[in-house]
């Protein structure tokens, strides 16, 4: 089985070969509280707009954020959505776009308007182009990939039956991959499967692989039963089903293996086939066998379900999702991505209760840090713990520091009654997450004065207040590490 713990971080050595349907990725969020005097629908009122690569792209943008590379191949329409795309894709220098530009064609667009409050999708509206690209289009494609094809380490097709793969594409891309020994994920679409003969693994969902078969494919048993059908049909070496709630089935080398659902608050589905398509491919090159790919992708989809719009997650998200090190409480608190900070706050908001916030290194824990963290947590409902990240303990340290890693002391704090949320930061002072938190109690330890307290203008402008806390004599993590590293007498 693939050590998670040793090599999730490799990911970042990764190369992936993603060809298919680009699309833009429109989200209108806002409030609904009214319902429309002409017709019987409901009235958003407009609070902001979000526009994300998606489609395919989705996949390139979850291999980046995982920390990989992705060589992106794909075909665009010559008009406004495509030319945001381009300028969209530019932004993210780990992902090496070769477009197909047509200018007869419209780009895949979809918007989807959401109320904020319920996190609920009113409408989605689709701008999509229903013809199959030309015989110079696929030339194109085919040259991209298969030139492509010696620097990747696995190839996704993503297909969304929006035209650029075409039988013939997908036909040149496969055999080029099987002849250069790469594996191939399929996010298939459609009922003919044939079409994708030869892939390593293929993935539809459970009624995508109820049409593909023609039959039943509700329970365990079914489910394991057609995909080992549709496996023999296309001669694939993998089938994975996602399952939605009831999770993930893999067919394959040995026994079907069934694993559930992580139990988690979903707040968008958007995009969530991208993500683990991203994940097989990183695993797979990597060399993990299919049941640990499959894992991994499974814990990645319940990450990403847990945020708004098409989203993406980093290794570190994976790493506290997947590893059993840390119980259920200490991930739900530990968070790297601040979008999800923004949820917390607000519903804590909602619920009128205080903030606190206090930060630190927490290199390695002691009893000065309980008496701090248990001393902010008494002068709040909710307490934020800022975590400097392991680049700036570094900086602030020096050579040797930290002692353990980000996930390590993020870890441990989650452990701890007092602490609500850990909130990883890169930046050497905390000011910008103050900024982000606004809490109404900043503390700090004895050791400072109320003037040296990073983000006190932005607390006490705000009306909150600044506590100090006196510390526990004879306690220092600088000490501790350097008695530790006093040699030894005999």
């Amino acid at each position: 089985m693939f050590d998670f713990d040793k090599h999730l971080a490799d990911v970042a050595g990764q190369t992936v070969l993603c060809i298919g349907d680009l699309m833009l990725d429109e989200f209108v969020y806002g409030e609904v509280s009214r319902i429309s005097p002409e017709a019987p629908t409901p009235v958003i009122a407009v609070k902001r707009t979000e526009l994300m690569i998606g489609g395919a792209g989705n996949v390139a943008r979850n291999l980046v954020a995982l920390g990989a590379r992705c060589i992106f191949v794909g075909v665009v329409g010559g008009d406004e959505s495509g030319t945001v795309l381009k300028k969209e894709l530019a932004k993210l220098p780990r992902i090496e776009a070769h477009l197909v530009t047509d200018s007869g064609r419209q780009t895949t667009r979809k918007a989807r308007f959401v109320s904020e409050h319920h996190s609920a999708h009113l409408l989605r509206a689709d701008w999509e182009p229903a013809a199959p690209v030309d015989a110079k289009g696929e030339d194109a494609l085919i040259a991209y990939a298969t030139k492509a094809m010696p620097k990747a380490g696995a190839v996704v097709l993503s297909d969304y039956a929006k035209g650029a793969l075409t039988p013939r594409v997908i036909r040149a891309v496969i055999v080029a991959a099987n002849k250069a020994d790469k594996p191939v994920v399929v996010d298939p679409k459609g009922r003919d499967y044939s079409i994708y003969r030869g892939a390593t693994m293929i993935t539809p969902n459970r009624q995508e692989l109820a049409d593909a078969t023609y039959g039943p494919a509700q329970t365990d048993d079914q489910v394991a039963a057609a995909a080992a059908e549709l496996g023999r049909k296309i001669d694939t070496k993998a089938v994975l089903v996602t399952r939605s709630e009831a999770g993930m089935t893999l067919v394959g080398e040995g026994a079907p293996v069934h694993v559930p659902a992580y139990p988690v608050r979903v707040r968008d589905v958007s995009g969530a086939g991208d993500t683990v398509v991203a994940v097989l491919a990183a695993m797979l090159a990597m060399k993990a066998d299919f049941e640990s790919a499959m894992r991994a992708a499974n814990a990645a989809a319940a990450v990403v379900v847990g945020k708004r719009g098409t989203a993406t997650l980093s290794v570190a998200e994976l790493r506290a999702r997947i590893l059993p090190a840390a119980t259920l409480a200490p991930e739900e608190k530990i968070v790297f991505d601040w979008a999800l900070l923004d949820d917390h706050l607000g519903e804590w908001r909602k619920q009128g209760l205080r903030v606190g916030f206090t930060n630190g290194c927490f290199d390695l824990l002691h009893p000065g840090h309980v008496k701090l963290l248990a001393g902010a947590r008494a002068a709040c409902d909710r307490l934020v713990v800022g975590l400097n990240g392991d680049a700036s303990v570094t900086r602030l340290k020096g050579a040797g520091r930290p002692v353990q890693p980000a996930q390590s002391r993020a870890e441990v704090l989650a452990a701890l009654e007092a602490v609500d949320l850990v909130v990883v930061f890169d930046e050497d002072t905390p000011e910008k997450l103050i900024a982000r938190v606004k809490p109404t109690v900043l503390v700090k330890g004895g050791d400072y004065t109320r003037e040296q307290v990073v983000g006190r203008e932005i607390v006490e402008a705000a009306g909150g207040e600044i506590i100090l806390i006196d510390i526990v004599p004879g306690h220092s993590t600088s000490d501790m590490v350097a008695r530790t590293r006093l040699p030894k007498t005999k």
